[in-house]
């Protein structure tokens, strides 16, 4: 009678908690649906509120963010096998050291970019508080008048000590922004060195955004940077700033010279822009036209898509992997330990490395 009991109460548990997953997976592809209307019918409360979920660790959440995320890639793959390749959205990503300008020049290249017609959104990953975890900065404090641009859209999201200035949700917040009907979307990155050249991984085309300087601080910027940039823009060139700006600029383009090209047919230019006067803004932007012209034609726009979700989906590997690991009965308190002995100079970061693949091996058994 007790085993009869047993297996019934059992077979009750198995089948409620079915019936709980299936509403959850329910109630999930409904909200996801509900989101997908919104953004198609670009309201910004519904991309507001997608972003948002797509950066959450809630269980429950990153479901619904997962369902909806299926039903935009889908919805892109159609739009894009009935109207073509000159359908995509423009992704620029943008970085430069510290005291470039870039958030400056971004609202004044943004509004140059809503007046001629175009939906921009921006994503702005932000240096993050290390006490909330939030972003330092704000939208509202670096780019008051976009901000009010009813055509554009700005999104700051703090970087959380992401080394490659982009946040692990990035890759998703482009395609949310260009389902809500962008197509222009410019992601700025902190700046804080040559990591920053991962939101390359994400983007169409890849600008660095400079300040007038010397011959000296131009050997001081990082080289990997350089090399991986498809335009170079020179900023702050207006009033007392105009000769360095000229210098800077000449520097570049004899730099540039012996450069190895990224992709074929296309020269490194380097242009020079200024954020008061906004001369150079539509100089630039016919440069950037004419870069997506030219990779679209030759075909490299859809192959540097598909390397970038090659990456992307390298990127969501190792996070699972990782939040798999710390799971895994008190490896998080195993790495807590190693990383203090590492600290100590006890061991070295190889060999705590390889005896944490170790232990976890052997809980794994």
């Amino acid at each position: 009678m007790a085993c009869y009991l047993k297996n019934h109460s059992s077979r009750y548990l198995i089948g409620n908690f079915r019936l709980l997953s299936n509403a959850i997976e329910g109630s999930a592809r409904l909200k996801a649906q509900e989101l997908r209307t919104g953004l198609k019918q670009r309201q910004r409360a519904s991309l507001a509120q997608a972003i948002t979920l797509i950066e959450t660790t809630h269980p429950c959440k990153k479901k619904v963010a997962v369902q909806l995320m299926d039903l935009l890639l889908k919805d892109a793959a159609e739009n894009l096998t009935c109207l073509g390749p000159d359908s995509l959205s423009m992704r620029i990503g943008l970085s430069g050291p510290p005291g470039a300008g870039k958030s400056t020049f971004i609202e004044k290249f943004g509004k140059h970019l809503t007046g001629c017609g175009h939906r921009v959104a921006v994503l702005a990953v932000d240096p993050s508080s290390a006490t909330t975890g939030g972003s330092i900065l704000g939208d509202k404090t670096r780019m008051p008048e976009l901000t009010v641009d009813p055509s554009a859209y700005i999104r700051p999201s703090p970087a959380r000590g992401h080394l490659g200035g982009v946040t692990r949700s990035t890759n998703e917040a482009i395609v949310l922004c260009e389902a809500a009907g962008y197509d222009v979307v410019i992601v700025e990155t902190v700046g804080v060195g040559q990591s920053e050249i991962s939101v390359a991984d994400m983007v169409d085309l890849f600008g660095l955004i400079i300040a007038p300087a010397g011959g000296d601080e131009l050997q001081g910027l990082k080289k990997g940077i350089v090399e991986m940039c498809d335009m170079v823009i020179v900023n702050k060139s207006d009033g007392d700033l105009l000769p360095a700006a000229m210098r800077t600029q000449a520097d570049y383009l004899s730099s540039l010279k012996y450069a190895r090209p990224r992709w074929r047919d296309w020269r490194v230019p380097v242009l020079r822009v200024s954020s008061v006067t906004c001369e150079g803004l539509e100089k630039l932007w016919a440069t950037m036209t004419s870069y997506r012209k030219l990779m679209l034609t030759s075909g490299q726009l859809l192959q540097r898509r598909r390397e970038q979700q090659r990456t992307w989906l390298h990127s969501h590997l190792q996070e699972a992997v990782m939040t798999e690991f710390m799971n895994t009965g008190g490896m998080a308190a195993v790495l807590a330990d190693m990383e203090k002995k590492v600290s100590a100079g006890i061991v070295t970061p190889g060999n705590a490395c390889d005896e944490l693949v170790l232990k976890y091996k052997q809980l794994l058994k």
